[in-house]
């Protein structure tokens, strides 16, 4: 006896029948077709893709603070997203009230460390390179061991001010002190710091967020080539995510770099409520369209909010829709020959004819419809 039987799915990755069977928090079977389960609850999904519970590595969900603040579930499970990571909204003074909090959610939360004490209070919040200390973090990192996934760190001149690349290189300290694989995401967009600076300080244990942005101190030069600095780092391990957010993610930027072999590793959307509800991201599943617009097959788009993200921050029960991992599971149509309009951060439109449109999750072993 199970307590959830998903039948008559579709996989992602052929479309052929899946099957899913759900003990607790858990997945216990896969299958084309399940025979004789007996279970509480049985959900017919009538022919609908289903796959491992999308996360969305870099939203800002902590309701407290006033530039960027979301509720978790928004951004979470009523958009298709079963996981949510926090990108260093909060540091070593506020995470614990942002663990607090989130454990009342649906959504599965976890959350970046800022390497600045305070978070983000205020844009600038490394601009005093004396909020960025040790201990605090460090204190904050194991006493929230299974919440904090990883440290933030943002390095435009809004926020650093005049400290340059000094809060990357103490995180990078930190890393050190923590055994090294403890990633950090890293926030790039107007100088000072140089992107070069920046990108040399990263390796395979880092994570590039914003790098396809169409700001003069992006990937590319003045004649539309990618910058041989950036081509040193995504070779050197450098994970690129693209962090699509309100001024982060530029079509004609993307076009290049696609077309060059510079591709994403993750692909999350730097959600919080102002460009959620007015965009232009929305949610996930219309960050997803503009990738399937580039011609990225649907699984691997799917690949790059389940397996990608789970990797890029340890969530070793989470990202692959297998027997023991986590009962996380994302349910979705993929309508075609509908007409979308798609927009990125700097007003650029185009035009698709594809939209995937979440219709059910399952949180941690529950069920969600969407919309309801």
């Amino acid at each position: 006896m199970i307590d959830l039987y998903l039948k008559n799915g579709k996989r992602v990755t052929d479309g052929s029948p899946i099957e899913i069977g759900v003990l607790g928090k858990k997945i216990v079977a896969v299958g084309h077709c399940l025979d004789g389960i007996e279970a509480g609850k049985v959900i017919d999904l009538q022919g609908k893709y289903v796959s491992a519970g999308w996360i969305d590595d870099h939203v800002h969900c902590y309701e407290k603070l006033t530039l960027y603040y979301d509720d978790p579930d928004e951004d979470g499970y009523k958009s298709g997203v079963t996981t949510v990571i926090d990108a260093g909204s909060t540091g070593a003074e506020n995470i614990g009230d942002f663990y607090d909090i989130t454990r009342n959610k649906i959504t599965n939360v976890y959350a970046m460390i800022n390497v600045g004490q305070t978070g983000i209070l205020a844009q600038n919040e490394l601009g005093d390179i004396n909020t960025v200390q040790k201990d605090p973090l460090m204190e904050s990192i194991q006493k929230y061991r299974d919440f904090i996934v990883g440290i933030k760190v943002r390095e435009s001149h809004s926020v650093v001010i005049d400290n340059g690349v000094v809060p990357l290189q103490k995180a990078k300290a930190f890393q050190k002190s923590l055994g090294g694989n403890f990633p950090i995401m890293v926030h790039v967009g107007a100088n000072p710091p140089q992107l070069k600076d920046v990108l040399d300080l990263m390796d395979d244990n880092d994570i590039l967020t914003h790098g396809y942005n169409g700001k003069p101190n992006g990937m590319l030069d003045e004649s539309d080539n990618i910058r041989q600095f950036v081509w040193e780092a995504y070779r050197r391990g450098v994970t690129f995510d693209v962090g699509h957010g309100t001024d982060s993610f530029n079509f004609h930027t993307f076009d290049i770099a696609n077309a060059a072999g510079l591709i994403p590793y993750s692909i999350s959307t730097d959600i919080y409520n102002r460009n959620r509800v007015n965009g232009p991201v929305y949610n996930m599943a219309t960050t997803l369209d503009k990738f399937l617009m580039y011609g990225y097959s649907l699984s691997d788009v799917i690949s790059k909010v389940t397996v990608a993200p789970a990797d890029n921050f340890n969530l070793i029960n989470k990202g692959h829709l297998k027997p023991g991992y986590d009962a996380d599971l994302t349910i979705f149509e993929l309508e075609e020959n509908k007409e979308v309009t798609l927009t990125d951060s700097n007003h650029n439109q185009r035009q698709f004819n594809e939209h995937i449109c979440p219709k059910m999750v399952v949180v941690m072993g529950k069920a969600y419809q969407i919309g309801e």
